[in-house]
């Protein structure tokens, strides 16, 4: 059953009652080379605001954190797999970033471009999914899909 939230044709209000609210507490992805991908990630969540933070030793796999500086929630983390074997890509899998303005998601897609990323979509409107819809996607060296999106229209 999809439930339709009051006022919800109202865009502008959905993302006022969003704002101190998160629907992920955080999202991992895995890697066969942390310092490779630490790499990568910092280039492009930079842009975002989003730094990385220590991650305490927990006895599981090397890991590393990216957080807003002014909220604990949501996390980003990329682990090196806890059963020891390969980390692999799920087909159909992605991680979508939200970006401040469209010049954010270019700055962000590139320097994934320059840090080991390939590139999986030019950055560009995509009105197809809503007005206001602007977004790149790349892969991560991994291959892990990354999508980074200015939503105009919610702004």
């Amino acid at each position: 059953m999809i439930l339709k939230v009051k006022g919800e044709d109202n865009l502008a209000e959905m993302q006022e009652r969003n704002d101190d609210k998160s629907m992920f507490s955080h999202v991992t992805v895995g890697t066969n080379n942390i310092e490779r991908a630490a790499t990568f990630y910092d280039a492009v969540l930079a842009p975002l605001g989003l730094r990385q933070r220590a991650v305490d030793p927990d006895g599981g796999p090397e890991a590393r954190c990216w957080i807003a500086e002014d909220r604990p929630l949501p996390r980003f983390y990329v682990y090196e797999p806890f059963d020891g074997t390969e980390a692999t890509v799920g087909n159909g899998t992605m991680v979508a970033f939200e970006a401040a303005s469209k010049a954010t998601v270019d700055s962000a897609h590139e320097a994934g471009l320059s840090s080991g990323g390939y590139n999986a979509g030019e950055p560009g409107s995509r009105l197809h999914y809503g007005e206001g819809y602007y977004g790149a996607y790349l892969r991560d060296p991994d291959g892990n899909k990354v999508h980074v999106i200015h939503r105009g229209a919610l702004r």
